[in-house]
């Protein structure tokens, strides 16, 4: 779990650096950040999805097929669960005390910019099982600094809300690495990589949600990145 927690803490001190960056650059420079991080956003979300095509081609129809009922089905429960909704709830409390411009809300789309952008991806589900399994903690290692980078660029556009993400990659890896024994059967490199397809899906329609092209609720979606474990099952 040393690794894990190394990732949270990369997390919040990258994230509260990016806060200080912050407070020190103007609306309109802002902004422009903020458009420029989109962009990157989409980039990785495409080429998270493009990485897969070779996968995909070796299961013909099948790897579209899942892809899309892990959408649908996650899309389906998060609504029924309403997510979305609930989390809300939390990040406007979050926003009236850490914004002074409760009228622009970035907490929720922090948090679900860098949640994605941090949990997702195949070097995350290794990296865990290496240190729930093996107690090999190199790729968490790695992987920290990459974050702790990341979360100085996106918490300079986004906010708090990158700050607040390390519970969730807290949450999320040291799940894996605590169950490692028992699900590492089950996540087969089929797995991982239709995890990692679904979850880059999800980043690209966030990057629309930043860009102001969609509004589409991101949180409903996300159980549709955890689905492939049920239908590796299948």
């Amino acid at each position: 779990m040393l690794g894990v927690l190394v990732n949270a803490v990369a997390v919040i001190i990258g994230g509260l650096i990016g806060l200080l960056l912050k407070k020190g650059i103007p609306e309109r420079l802002n902004d422009i950040m903020m458009k420029a991080v989109s962009l990157a956003v989409l980039y990785i979300g495409i080429t998270g999805v493009v990485g897969q095509m070779n996968f995909g081609a070796d299961m013909g129809g099948k790897y579209t097929l899942i892809l899309i009922l892990c959408t649908v089905l996650g899309g389906l429960l998060g609504g029924l669960l309403k997510i979305e909704e609930r989390f809300s709830v939390f990040t406007e409390k979050v926003e009236k005390k850490f914004s002074k411009k409760p009228d622009k809300p970035q907490v929720a789309q922090g948090f679900i910019s860098a949640s994605l952008l941090f949990c997702v991806g195949a070097m995350t589900i290794v990296g865990s099982l290496e240190a729930g399994i093996q107690g090999n903690n190199a790729t968490l290692f790695a992987k920290s600094l990459l974050d702790f980078i990341s979360s100085i660029i996106l918490a300079s556009s986004l906010g708090v809300g990158v700050a607040l993400s390390s519970l969730f990659v807290f949450v999320f890896q040291g799940a894996i690495a605590l169950t490692g024994q028992f699900i590492a059967p089950i996540l087969t490199d089929y797995c991982i990589s239709m995890m990692s397809s679904v979850g880059s899906l999800l980043i690209i329609a966030l990057s629309l949600n930043m860009m102001g092209v969609t509004k589409t609720k991101i949180m409903n979606l996300m159980p549709a990145v955890f689905l492939p474990l049920l239908l590796c099952l299948i």
